[in-house]
């Protein structure tokens, strides 16, 4: 039976939007590229009952991010059938990119289900884009984790905010931030040698802040701490 790829444009009819959850599956939380390789990979599992369509590419995570032509995605489209895998490559384009510090992408998959041609009832497919981050980092990086060199980072307060500043040359996502025990919602990271903002939602004077940061894995670290 022949099959039609339906992306959700559907919603011209439709009011209410629904919950969905990815039929494609990234095989981990993030992706880490080793410059001193010319490439690396990633796993795709189709947890569908029905095949999919899938669609990869990469975004800037941030301004001080590489063109995304730097990288490049390969096969950025292709068929996966229900329950089957796949592996995306991902390789270096030949332009440069910065070898003093990492540079960060978004890494994007979209799945779009297919749905019979003929069909005797409505329904509606939905195609769920899941994305991880792609951290690119230099060769003569390799050595160093960004967890031993956390305790670098600088801590402040302006107005309602609490800014980090961070000397060093890896990007330091965040786990958990807390300020004087109250956890901040929706933290983020903070590219290297550069600063982050992040809303206190209330007044606090100064005192003592704690972080943890992510591994390569996506686990949460050990918690640091520091005055400001």
């Amino acid at each position: 039976m022949k099959s039609l790829w339906m992306p959700v444009f559907f919603s011209l009819l439709m009011t209410t939007v629904f919950p969905a959850s990815a039929s494609v599956v990234i095989g981990g939380t993030r992706v880490v590229f080793d410059g001193s390789k010319k490439e690396t990979s990633v796993s795709l599992e189709n947890k569908d009952n029905v095949a999919n369509l899938v669609q990869s590419w990469i975004t800037p995570a941030d301004a001080d991010t590489p063109s995304k032509d730097a990288i490049i995605i390969t096969p950025p489209l292709f068929r996966l059938d229900a329950g089957d895998k796949n592996v995306l490559r991902i390789v270096r384009s030949g332009m440069p990119m910065p070898e003093d510090r990492e540079s960060m992408y978004w890494l994007n998959v979209k799945g779009i289900p297919s749905t019979a041609k003929a069909s005797s009832s409505n329904s509606l497919q939905i195609a769920v884009n899941s994305r991880v981050k792609l951290i690119y980092r230099p060769a003569n990086l390799q050595d160093t984790l960004p967890e031993s060199l956390t305790q670098q980072l600088v801590w402040g307060k302006s107005g309602n905010n609490i800014t980090v500043n961070n000397p060093t040359p890896y990007y330091m996502n965040f786990a958990q931030i807390k300020v004087n025990g109250k956890e901040i919602p929706e933290v983020t990271y903070v590219a290297p040698r550069s600063q982050a903002v992040f809303s206190l939602r209330q007044n606090a004077g100064s005192g003592k802040v704690t972080w943890r940061i992510l591994n390569d894995f996506g686990m949460a670290g050990a918690e640091h701490s520091a005055s400001f």
